[in-house]
């Protein structure tokens, strides 16, 4: 495993701490609590979940009528929001996925936890086990209130679009389709970035996979992990940091668009271009949408959602 500068000197003042996680419940004790029917497209749905002993939220677009349909698991980024994914408060996903035969399930919180289960339980975040959440506990329950027909894929952008591929790559029955906006599904390169973001969240990055070149980090790269990606459809998008159309947008998020945004997705486009010769390298075709200019900012991101979604519907017949 590849250790970065930025790794290290967070190694050096980051302790482990709290308590070791109990092995989660069964996935069938998690029990659907209530069904908030926001709009005739829209719902929130809560459920308690055994494995991090919460009642968790997450929010489902779907058609107002209709057959059996599959499920699109879209992730939030490295800060989701709190009463609503992201995804619907800053880009156009509710009215697009409008009359498209899926459910779109948007799960709700999850900051800087990279959708996996911690192997210990963290001061700052509580218990972290949103592997276990999202591909135990709440497929079977979404496909019986809302029609599923048990096809899956699973996308997300930034942190979310990471753990969609380590998701895929460790549970890779479940999804026939996985797609990253703006992601660096290659956790050796991205570790240095991984343990920056955790510890400026106020987490123990150690809490999550243990020291940086430990097993735990191994189990979780999907570039180590490629070839379980091997049959699915892949979907990657990424700008180079250039700014690009979407700068001259008068918008709050303008200023760290171009001076944070920028850098970042400079560093994201060269962790994708190694991904994408890693999966040339095995015969693994992918789709890779790259983008001349664009940073790392939500504009973008709902541009390629709209790119992506010919891919990913075809690959799950939505």
């Amino acid at each position: 495993m590849r250790l970065s500068l930025i790794a290290v000197s967070v190694l050096t003042f980051v302790a482990v701490s709290g308590p070791a996680i109990v092995g989660p419940a069964t996935a069938a004790a998690a029990r659907l609590e209530r069904i908030d029917e926001l709009s005739p497209t829209r719902a929130a749905v809560f459920i308690y979940s055994p494995a991090m002993g919460r009642t968790v939220q997450v929010q489902v677009l779907h058609p107002a009528g209709g057959g059996q349909r599959p499920a699109y698991y879209l992730l939030d980024g490295l800060d989701p929001g709190v009463s609503q994914s992201t995804w619907t408060n800053a880009t156009d996903a509710e009215r697009f996925f409008a009359g498209q035969q899926v459910n779109v399930v948007l799960p709700v919180g999850g900051q800087a936890s990279y959708y996996t289960d911690w192997q210990q339980d963290d001061p700052r975040f509580g218990r972290y086990r949103w592997e276990t959440f999202l591909t135990e506990e709440l497929p079977p329950l979404i496909n019986a209130a809302f029609n599923g027909n048990g096809v899956n894929a699973i996308g997300g952008l930034s942190m979310g679009g990471n753990a969609a591929f380590i998701l895929a790559a460790r549970k890779p029955w479940l999804y026939r389709a996985v797609a990253g906006y703006s992601a660096c599904p290659d956790t050796g390169l991205a570790m240095g970035a991984v343990l920056f973001s955790i510890t400026n969240r106020g987490g123990n990055p150690l809490n999550m996979w243990g020291p940086p070149g430990s097993q735990g980090w191994a189990e979780h790269d999907p570039a180590q992990l490629a070839e379980a990606l091997r049959g699915k459809t892949i979907y990657l998008s990424t700008g180079t940091g250039i700014p690009g159309p979407h700068e001259t947008e008068i918008k709050p998020q303008l200023a760290e668009n171009v001076f944070l945004g920028g850098p970042i997705e400079l560093g994201v486009n060269g962790c994708v271009i190694a991904f994408e010769q890693r999966l040339r390298g095995m015969g693994i075709p992918a789709r890779v949408d790259h983008s001349a200019t664009g940073t790392h900012s939500w504009s973008y991101w709902q541009d390629t959602l709209h790119a992506s979604w010919p891919t990913i519907s075809s690959a799950i017949g939505a």
